[in-house]
C-alpha cells in the first residue's frame, strides 16, 4: 500500500504547514552540527582523551550506538505521540548530552556524552519527513524530504569553518558548551511553534498506528530493506567521511590547517544541500525515483575515488571536487521516499525511522572500521608528542572503502522496484 492512497488529506494552511516544518528542521539542523563538530575537534580530543585512531572513531561513534537502535522505537513514539512532545524532550537530552561531553575528564564519561546526543538526535530526520507526511501533500514528499535534508546540511556546514574557527580560537570545551547552551532556544521554539497533525481524518482516528504490528508491518517488506541498505551505502560519504575523516585527511594531503580543512569539507555538504532538491526535481521529471538514485551513486562513486588519490589534485579542484559529490549524493534521500511509498500514511514514521537505522548504520560500522584500516596500514611514525602519523598512502586505502559499497549501492539498485507515483 502506497501513503499516497491510503487517505485523502485535507487541505492544509500553506503557511502554517511550512512554518511548523521549519521548526522541525531547525532541530534536524542543530543535531547535525552536534553530530559532525567532532570533525573539527580531532586533534583535541586525540590529546586530551590519549586515543588512537580506532578509539577516536569508537568514541564519535558511540552517538551512532544509541541514534540506531533508537531510530524504529523513536518512529513508533513519533507515530503515536506526535512530533512537538517528541521533538521538544529529544532537544533536552541532546543539551544534557552535550554539557557532559564538554566537561567529561575521562573517555567513558565522553562516551556517555556522546551517546545521550545520538539519543536525543534519534528523531530528528523522523520528524522532519513526519511533518512532511502529515501536512503535505503525497506528491511533495520527496521535495520535502530534500528540503529536510539541506536543513541538515546547513548544519554540517556550519559545523565546518565557523565551528573550526571557534574551536582554534575558544578550544574545543568552551565551543560545545556554546552550542549547548544555544538548544535551549530549539527546545522553545520546538514547544511552542510544533503543532500535530490538527485535523485528523475519521480513517486516521480509527486506523491509530498500534505498535507492534506495525513494526511488523515494515520488517517484512522486502523493498524497505532494500532502500534502506542503499540508502546506506549512499551516506558514507557523510557517514564515514566528512563527519570524522575528512579534515584529518585533507589536513595531512595538502598540510593545511584545520580553518581550511573544515572549508574544503563543508563543500561537500554544500553540495548535498543543493543536491537534494535537484534529486527530487529529476525524480519528479524522469518520474523515477531508482534511476535517478543509481545516477547519483555511480556518480558519487566515480568522484570519490578521484577524492581517494587527492595527492595528485591541486587543492583549489579538490574543492570542486567535495562540491560536485556532494551535489550527486543528494539523491540518497530518494530512498525514503522509495520506504515511505511501500507502506501504508498511518506508519510513515514507523518506516522512515526504520529505513533510516539502516541508513545510519553505515556510520556505526564504517567509522572505526576506517579508523582501524589506517591503523592497520599505519607505518609506525610517531609525532613528537607520542601521537600516530598516518600517511597519504594509509587515507588513500581507508577512504577507497567509501566509492566500492557506492558502486555496490548502484548494483543493489536493479531489485529495488521504483515506486514513482503522479498521484496528486
Amino acid at each position: 500500500m502506497t501513503t499516497s492512497s491510503a487517505v485523502q488529506r485535507p487541505e492544509r494552511a500553506p503557511f502554517k504547514a511550512w512554518m511548523v516544518w521549519l521548526v522541525a528542521s531547525l532541530f534536524y539542523l542543530y543535531e547535525m552540527v552536534l553530530r559532525v563538530s567532532p570533525s573539527v575537534m580531532t586533534e583535541g580530543l586525540t590529546q586530551d582523551f590519549h586515543v588512537s585512531a580506532t578509539s577516536l572513531g569508537v568514541l564519535v561513534s558511540f552517538y551512532y550506538f544509541a541514534y540506531v537502535p533508537l531510530q524504529v522505537p523513536c518512529g513508533l513514539i513519533v507515530d503515536k505521540f506526535g512530533t512537538r512532545k517528541i521533538v521538544t524532550l529529544s532537544t533536552l537530552i541532546c543539551i544534557l548530552g552535550t554539557y557532559l561531553f564538554a566537561e567529561s575528564q575521562n573517555l567513558w564519561l565522553a562516551q556517555i556524552g556522546r551517546f545521550l546526543i545520538g539519543a536525543g538526535s534519534a528523531c530528528a530526520f523522523i520528524s522532519c519527513l513526519k511533518v512532511s507526511a502529515e501536512w503535505f501533500r503525497p506528491h511533495q514528499f520527496a521535495l520535502v524530504a530534500g528540503l529536510s535534508n539541506m536543513m541538515g546540511t546547513l548544519g554540517s556546514t556550519f559545523a565546518g569553518r565557523p565551528l573550526a574557527t571557534l574551536v582554534q580560537n575558544y578550544g574545543w570545551r568552551p565551543t560545545t558548551l556554546m552550542l549547548a547552551t544555544a538548544g535551549f532556544l530549539v527546545a522553545i521554539m520546538s514547544w511552542f511553534c510544533i503543532q500535530d497533525n490538527p485535523t485528523p481524518t475519521e480513517q486516521e482516528k480509527h486506523d491509530a498506528p498500534k505498535l507492534w504490528p506495525s513494526l511488523q508491518e515494515v520488517v517484512k517488506n522486502k523493498q524497505i530493506w532494500l532502500a534502506a541498505v542503499v540508502g546506506g551505502f549512499m551516506y558514507l560519504p557523510i557517514s564515514a567521511f566528512s563527519e570524522l575523516w575528512a579534515v584529518p585527511f585533507l589536513i595531512n594531503t595538502y598540510q593545511i590547517n584545520s580553518e581550511l580543512a573544515s572549508t574544503a569539507n563543508v563543500m561537500l555538504f554544500l553540495g548535498m544541500a543543493i543536491g537534494g532538491p535537484i534529486a527530487a526535481w529529476l525524480a519528479k521529471y524522469c518520474q523515477n525515483y531508482v534511476k535517478v538514485m543509481r545516477l547519483s551513486a555511480l556518480a558519487t562513486a566515480v568522484l570519490f575515488t578521484a577524492i581517494a588519490c587527492a595527492q595528485w589534485l591541486p587543492l583549489n579542484i579538490m574543492f570542486v571536487i567535495l562540491l560536485l559529490a556532494g551535489m550527486t549524493i543528494g539523491g540518497q534521500v530518494l530512498c525514503f521516499t522509495c520506504a515511505k511509498n511501500n507502506t501504508s500514511h498511518e506508519i510513515s514514521g514507523t518506516t522512515v525511522a526504520f529505513t533510516n537505522a539502516i541508513v545510519m548504520m553505515s556510520g556505526v560500522i564504517f567509522q572505526p572500521l576506517l579508523g582501524l584500516i589506517l591503523d592497520m596500514a599505519w607505518d609506525g611514525k610517531i609525532s613528537a608528542a607520542g601521537h600516530r602519523i598516518y600517511s597519504e598512502s594509509n587515507y588513500q586505502i581507508a577512504i577507497l572503502a567509501v566509492p566500492i559499497c557506492l558502486f555496490a549501492s548502484a548494483f543493489i539498485l536493479r531489485w529495488v522496484k521504483d515506486s514513482y507515483s503522479t498521484e496528486e
